[in-house]
């Protein structure tokens, strides 16, 4: 009962305030980077009041957070009406966060979670956390260039093609941490050590700091002029008793990759390239990835009307007995890599992307297509956490189509309504595997930020 009072006072508050001009906030994905800029003389309503509190001329103490409540649903959700496929369930997530800034020399940023779900039989890690700290770091700013971070922390490198928060599921991924961070108007770069956090199920019961499986990292970020930047990095990645359609093995690699955005003339482009070494059990590891995204303005279909495409090339095993790896590693990718559907992960996959998205006042709308072809015909088919879901079991290249849509209604700005389709029609691979049958995917979704 007290839950749901809660929940019917902070969407008072969404609608209250729904009119107001001059927004004084900014609520960033991450909410350590939410921009809030009221200030000391100015009226304040109630909300503003206990959103932040000046606790000196130079400290202030914040506090904030999210609801975000899904229906999803499937229909043959393995491609096969011969199971029990036919499935909708319930998810619910709310986090709360206070964030203290002392002298503009130190923060401590803590945030905890509670995902939750119902009327699903088989849960997936990513699906119910009962409460746990998603976020709980302290950084000290030694001078307005150089920063360090100790604790948990959700983390997105670049276009988060290899770490990311993993917003699509229910259950966001944090790292445990130490992080040296610089920065000025043109460059950054952050180096870290991390350890990700394995979920459990129940109240603050997550396994954390196990060595098992660690990465760390070297990213620098490089706005060379005002429509071209460029990323560098190197990220390596241990990972203990790691499954390939090859085998169980120790995963050691590391991963080098060049990230080239930016616009030309009214083209908007995003290219990656990405290139792995390491060993996994006996054998080495030679692995890459190359992605290309190009999107042009659409007048046709309004003002932000925009047509694009991407498509990637993403390496995969050719035969066991040469005693190299090529399956590529993902290494803790987007979730919902493409869309919430979440059927495909980044191994061993090409893929043909083409979309079209518009924005019509407060609506927007996206419509996408993609083919999905196996990179190798000996290596099989991976979920996005990087699980072999579909060995290989037979010679065929392609995989299927899929056709997505999103809707979005911006309420106001507390509160956002989104609906998503997705329909994936398996051909070749998967119907020689015996699995033929069109998979249906929707997920309503409404997020209110405070």
């Amino acid at each position: 009962m007290r839950f749901w009072i809660i929940v019917r006072c902070l969407f008072y508050f969404a609608f209250a305030n729904a009119q107001d001009e001059g927004f004084p906030y900014n609520f960033g994905l991450l909410r350590q980077n939410d921009e809030i800029n009221t200030t000391q003389d100015a009226p304040k309503s109630f909300y503003q009041n206990i959103k932040q509190h000046k606790l000196s001329a130079k400290t202030s103490l914040s506090f904030g957070g999210s609801y975000r409540f899904q229906i999803e649903g499937f229909v043959n959700e393995q491609f096969s009406s011969e199971l029990n496929q036919n499935d909708y369930w319930f998810l619910n997530r709310f986090q709360l966060h206070s964030h203290l800034k002392v002298s503009d020399k130190f923060e401590l940023f803590a945030e905890i979670n509670s995902s939750l779900i119902t009327s699903k039989d088989e849960l997936a890690p990513v699906d119910k956390d009962e409460l746990s700290f998603n976020q709980l770091f302290v950084r000290y700013h030694f001078d307005e260039n150089w920063n360090a971070l100790v604790g948990r922390q959700n983390i997105r490198l670049g276009s988060g093609r290899l770490i990311d928060i993993r917003e699509g599921p229910n259950v966001r991924l944090s790292f445990d941490m130490v992080q040296l961070h610089y920065v000025n108007p043109k460059t950054q770069i952050t180096g870290f050590y991390a350890i990700p956090v394995q979920l459990e199920e129940g109240i603050f019961d997550n396994d954390i700091l196990n060595f098992k499986e660690s990465v760390a990292a070297l990213y620098w970020t490089q706005n060379w002029n005002s429509n071209t930047n460029t990323d560098v990095y190197a990220l390596y990645k241990e990972e203990e008793d790691k499954t390939w359609d090859s085998g169980t093995a120790d995963d050691n690699r590391l991963s080098i990759g060049l990230r080239h955005f930016g616009m030309w003339k009214k083209f908007t482009y995003n290219n990656e390239f990405v290139y792995q070494t390491g060993d996994f059990g006996g054998q080495n590891i030679s692995a890459w990835t190359a992605s290309f995204n190009i999107e042009h303005p659409l007048p046709l279909l309004g003002e932000d009307g925009v047509i694009g495409i991407k498509t990637e090339a993403i390496s995969g095993d050719s035969s066991d007995p040469d005693g190299i790896l090529n399956t590529f590693d993902g290494l803790y990718p987007r979730g919902a890599y493409f869309g919430r559907v979440a059927r495909f992960g980044p191994s061993n996959l090409i893929d043909v992307h083409p979309y079209i998205n518009t924005i019509l006042g407060p609506v927007s709308v996206e419509l996408d297509y993609v083919a999905f072809w196996r990179f190798s015909r000996q290596d099989g088919v991976y979920s996005p956490p990087l699980i072999l879901e579909y060995p290989s079991a037979n010679e065929n290249r392609f995989i299927g189509h899929q056709i997505g849509t999103i809707a979005s209604l911006k309420v106001n700005d507390f509160l956002n309504l989104e609906l998503e389709t997705n329909l994936i029609f398996p051909s070749g691979f998967l119907e020689e595997s015996g699995l033929d049958d069109t998979l249906f995917h929707t997920v309503v979704t409404a997020e209110m930020k405070f």
